[in-house]
């Protein structure tokens, strides 16, 4: 197997992961906060990781020079990331966010030409763009909440979708020049670090510190939470990490709007949702931005040839 395909099959899990993530989110949701469940997921997460560097501690090394230049990374995702779109989501609707959040490939397609001079074709251009309309026509169809809209929720998720786009760009650098077990366990260490002390602070000014684990005694929390921590943040951020060491950071980033699809194929097994006319034609559009996205370039001289 090549390691092209072994990047598109990376993409591809990092795509089916996120994607379920968002039905679990709402689990865990409904025993703890949002601060309380990024702050849980991450302790898993970093205990996860802890305990594999731990017993293969002859295979993976992490200097504390190696911490300094991979920070701004971990800065990026998951801290800021999470923490803009956290916050941002208590002054916005979840729709809103989605539309919003829909425009990282457009971001790191700006940011990849600007400092990574990766230039995309024009094909490539229009299946990015193609993709983004397929999430804002679900989220559109499904309907925004204008009463919701707050221009500070607003700026907040354009804040995090620009850190994902950020961290994109920065990733494909820094896989080059760092093992990935590296990178993905300083990024856990500080989101680790970072939620816990965020819910830990905000527990201690609300004087309700005590129930800051009454979450785990609920079993569907615990499940959540464990897919949360090992899947959807450790085992994603390896996984986008080994992508976009062989990925151009657009075609990466396109992948993130496949995900909206995988959670609506969520819903509808597992949480009993209706899908619709709309789903299926945004899911439609989503899908041929992402083929788009990752194939045209390589066959437009096939499309050439066939108007020859």
């Amino acid at each position: 197997m090549t390691e092209y395909k072994k990047a598109y099959y990376a993409a591809i899990s990092y795509t089916l992961i996120i994607g379920f993530s968002f039905m679990f989110v709402k689990i865990a949701l409904t025993a703890a906060s949002p601060l309380d469940t990024l702050a849980h997921r991450f302790t898993i997460a970093f205990f996860v990781i802890s305990a594999f560097v731990l017993f293969r501690k002859n295979q993976v090394s992490i200097k504390i020079k190696d911490v300094l230049p991979i920070l701004p990374l971990a800065l990026l995702y998951p801290v800021l990331f999470f923490t803009f779109q956290a916050f941002g989501l208590v002054y916005t609707s979840s729709s809103e966010a989605g539309i919003i959040q829909a425009t990282i490939p457009i971001f790191t397609l700006i940011l990849a030409a600007l400092f990574l001079k990766e230039h995309s074709s024009s094909w490539q251009k229009l299946s990015i763009f193609l993709s983004v309309s397929g999430v804002i026509f679900i989220f559109m169809m499904n309907g925004l909440n204008v009463e919701a809209y707050n221009v500070k929720g607003a700026v907040l998720i354009l804040l995090s979708a620009l850190a994902s786009a950020s961290y994109n760009i920065l990733a494909r650098k820094l896989t080059k020049q760092y093992p990935l077990i590296t990178l993905t366990y300083v990024m856990t260490f500080f989101g680790f670090i970072t939620f816990n002390g965020i819910a830990i602070v905000n527990h201690l000014m609300e004087k309700s510190l005590s129930s800051f684990f009454s979450p785990f005694s609920s079993i569907e929390f615990i499940v959540s939470v464990i897919y949360l921590g090992v899947l959807s943040s450790l085992c994603t951020s390896y996984l986008s990490n080994y992508a976009l060491s062989k990925l151009e950071a657009s075609k990466m980033s396109v992948f993130s709007n496949l995900a909206t699809l995988v959670t609506i194929i969520a819903g509808v097994i597992f949480l009993n949702e209706t899908i619709k006319f709309y789903h299926i034609i945004g899911a439609a559009l989503i899908l041929a931005g992402v083929v788009g996205t990752n194939y045209l370039d390589k066959n437009r001289k096939i499309f050439k040839q066939m108007k020859k």
